[in-house]
């Protein structure tokens, strides 16, 4: 039996390579997405299977009732990747976070609602809902604090979300993900900035000490765990993801400057972004211990094989890689 699965957000980086994962894992699955083309998002993305006959891509908004009621009736599941998700840019033009990251899916429980209540969701959110922390890491029902308009509208969806997997019994469920890295990542991301300024004997920005602590996963192991979640995961549940992989920024650009045989001298100390979160560190004991999930790639592993893409896919990045992507302090601009 055939069957539907709705993704939003599906040619920014994670979705593009969940869409990837799932036609490549199951030949009875067709893929609706629905990309509104904004800047993260990219056609060139999902280039190798826009041919595939159980794949169909739709321009629109997730903000559109009337569109996502639509596409909603005769599937089995929705995953939700659709959002602003640049930190920088929220601190220059906030706004239109709270309108995609929060009306948006607010559109979307109202469409499964009315529509189709029967259907699963998978909300992607964030580990930045959580603020940093200096000891510890977090688990799924800690206290959140967000730093920036970026998290904060990303909270407040994770709150609808949760509100209509009790109010109207749907079966909601979020996850929260910690930094992600690998293949089509836009080039304004901290890993693929330093590969492509790299390539190019640019100067590789790190914002204020480079000491700030984030706990990277590969691409793919966050893709093989929301289809986890997709199958095995409870109604108004939340599954933190992590992989253990804690390093500070510095460690990381050292990292890829020695895969790549360049100098550290090209490392320039810039000035840091306001609210800039010090660590984060989820706890993900819960989706590991109840759904059998974990990651399959080390750090070494991935962040080798995320070099070798970078720099054997230049026509992909090349006509990404303007001023505002390599800007040197980004959340100055106006976007």
């Amino acid at each position: 039996m055939n069957m539907k699965l709705l993704v939003t957000g599906g040619l920014g980086f994670i979705g593009s390579n969940f869409i990837r994962y799932i036609l490549s894992n199951y030949s009875d699955v067709e893929v609706i997405n629905v990309d509104a083309l904004k800047y993260g998002s990219n056609p060139n993305n999902l280039k190798d299977v826009e041919n595939d006959d159980r794949y169909t891509f739709v321009k629109g908004d997730i903000s559109d009732y009337d569109l996502i009621s639509n596409l909603i009736k005769n599937v089995y599941a929705i995953v939700n990747f659709a959002a602003e998700t640049h930190v920088d840019r929220s601190i220059s033009n906030p706004y239109s976070f709270l309108q995609s990251n929060v009306v948006g899916v607010f559109t979307i429980l109202e469409a499964m609602r009315k529509c189709n209540p029967n259907a699963k969701l998978v909300h992607i959110s964030t580990d930045e809902v959580y603020g940093d922390i200096l000891q510890g890491s977090f688990k799924e029902d800690d206290t959140l604090r967000p730093s920036s308009p970026y998290s904060a509208s990303k909270a407040a969806a994770d709150m609808f979300v949760l509100s209509y997997a009790r109010t109207y019994g749907l079966h909601a469920m979020i996850t929260r993900c910690t930094n992600n890295y690998g293949a089509y990542q836009f080039p304004e991301k901290l890993i693929p900035k330093t590969i492509i300024r790299a390539a190019m004997n640019m100067k590789i920005p790190i914002y204020g000490t480079g000491k700030n602590v984030r706990d990277w996963i590969y691409v793919l192991d966050h893709c093989e765990a929301i289809n986890t979640v997709m199958q095995k995961g409870k109604k108004g549940e939340i599954y933190n993801i992590s992989s253990g992989e804690e390093k500070t920024n510095l460690e990381v650009v050292t990292r890829i400057l020695s895969i790549m045989g360049k100098d550290e001298d090209l490392i320039e100390f810039v000035e840091d972004r306001p609210g800039h979160d010090i660590r984060y560190s989820l706890d993900s004991s819960k989706i590991r211990n109840e759904l059998g999930w974990k990651p399959k790639h080390s750090f070494e592993e991935g962040i080798k094989e995320t070099v070798n893409w970078y720099l054997e896919n230049e026509w992909w990045w090349k006509p990404l890689a303007d001023e505002r992507v390599l800007h040197p302090t980004p959340w100055k601009l106006k976007w």
